[in-house]
């Protein structure tokens, strides 16, 4: 087994010389270096010794994923049966080994899902390849993730040329014009995301979007809603939805394709915390925040502020901890707030950082009825202010280091026995 592992790493080193120097380079070293660890090393300046890169990094995180993935191709059958039900007038209690993990649900999800990451990961790598070779440079290695978040945080019934559209702008706009991976501002997914929101809007939200169109086998056009937790909130018809706090746990519930389990994504989250792939202050910061915001809406409806007509009573009165286990917001701390290169990069900052991420999310989908999820646009306005925030926590730690520097100095003494005032470079 090894001498064939090692015979293959032999061909490939032979043509990886052949096409050194050529047009082509770029993208077969990407396939080289996916399947091996890169045999580049530098020559001068510092050496850093680890056992991973950044393949390897972005290879955890999938691995994160993976789980997430996997449920909601049975949601997605699942939920596609319940609509069903619903329409004839029968309830289903979900029961995970009764009519939760069956083929038949799993298969709505492999015909639905599967060709979401397909396309996702096609289109996306096919525009890195080809910036690559026009370019000259390494193919890099930030879609690996980016290509698997995607189909997650849409919903299941996306037209694919609409994601491969959405897939190609993100790219480009959201990451190579501004250089590439680690240079670009905002999280490439969540601007392929913004991009669908904004371009097409009627897909992105409404009753009909989040469930797989059941239209046929419920017997017309108005026999199926998938409506989700949040919408029926914005709607103020609360009693019209029949989920437990389990089901909104587990994530039996409709939403986009990936963000509904709350349970997966925390057990993802404590993988990427403990390979120390991700912050564990920004998630932290970033419930936070959310429960903050939502303690705080919470005591204006106690307090008799805001009436049961207004159409943000719903929203508003929705108890404050489980705005986390609906919608999007603990899949969009997890995996997208925590993104390495758009983040806080300080200590500090990443605390403020995540609890505006948390704060904001609240309460974009409190006043905004129409579209009742504000994680995506919270954290790409606060990807635009994390330099900002960093900043200001740099300059306040030289100016507290300077003070520091300044009393801690015997300051030396002039001709005439008097203490000469302490001249610091600030530059």
């Amino acid at each position: 087994m090894s001498d064939k592992r090692l015979t293959f790493k032999k061909r490939l080193h032979i043509i990886k010389h052949h096409y050194r120097g050529k047009k082509m380079a770029p993208a077969f070293n990407a396939l080289h270096t996916f399947l091996f660890t890169p045999d580049e090393t530098t020559h001068s300046g510092s050496h850093v010794r680890a056992a991973d890169d950044l393949k390897r990094t972005m290879n955890t995180v999938i691995m994160a994923l993976v789980p997430v993935l996997l449920f909601s191709m049975f949601n997605a059958g699942y939920q596609y049966y319940a609509a069903i039900d619903a329409a004839n007038g029968v309830i289903r209690e979900v029961s995970v080994f009764g009519n939760f993990l069956t083929w038949d649900n799993f298969w709505i999800g492999i015909i639905k899902v599967l060709p979401l990451v397909v396309v996702s990961y096609g289109v996306g790598l096919l525009v890195e390849f080809i910036f690559a070779v026009i370019k000259g440079h390494e193919v890099e290695e930030g879609y690996l993730v980016t290509g698997m978040l995607v189909p997650l945080i849409v919903p299941i019934d996306t037209p694919l040329w609409m994601l491969a559209v959405s897939v190609v702008f993100g790219v480009v706009i959201g990451k190579e014009v501004f250089g590439g991976t680690g240079m670009n501002i905002l999280n490439p997914a969540l601007t392929i995301r913004a991009f669908l929101f904004f371009a097409y809007p009627t897909w992105m939200s409404g009753d009909k979007v989040w469930v797989h169109e059941a239209v046929e086998r419920a017997g017309g056009p108005d026999a199926i809603s998938g409506e989700t937790i949040l919408g029926y909130l914005a709607q103020n018809n609360a009693s019209e939805y029949t989920y437990s706090l389990s089901d909104m746990f587990f994530g039996f519930i409709p939403g986009s394709v990936g963000e509904t389990s709350t349970f997966l994504i925390l057990i993802g989250g404590l993988f990427l915390i403990f390979s120390k792939i991700a912050s564990w202050r920004i998630m932290l910061s970033a419930v936070i925040g959310a429960l903050v915001m939502g303690l705080m809406f919470n005591g204006v409806v106690d307090q008799g502020w805001i009436g049961d007509t207004s159409k943000f009573y719903g929203l508003m009165s929705f108890p404050f901890w489980q705005h986390l286990i609906v919608g999007g917001l603990a899949f969009g701390i997890v995996y997208m707030a925590t993104d390495p290169v758009t983040g806080a990069q300080t200590n500090r900052g990443k605390w403020f950082y995540g609890f505006f991420i948390g704060f904001l999310s609240v309460m974009i989908r409190v006043f905004n009825p129409a579209y009742p999820e504000g994680v995506f646009l919270a954290i790409l306005l606060m990807n635009v202010f994390a330099p900002t925030i960093d900043h200001y926590v740099i300059r306040g730690n030289i100016k507290r280091r300077l003070k520091r520097l300044k009393n801690a100095t015997v300051l030396p003494k002039d001709s005439e026995g008097e203490e000469k005032e302490l001249q610091v470079e600030t530059a």
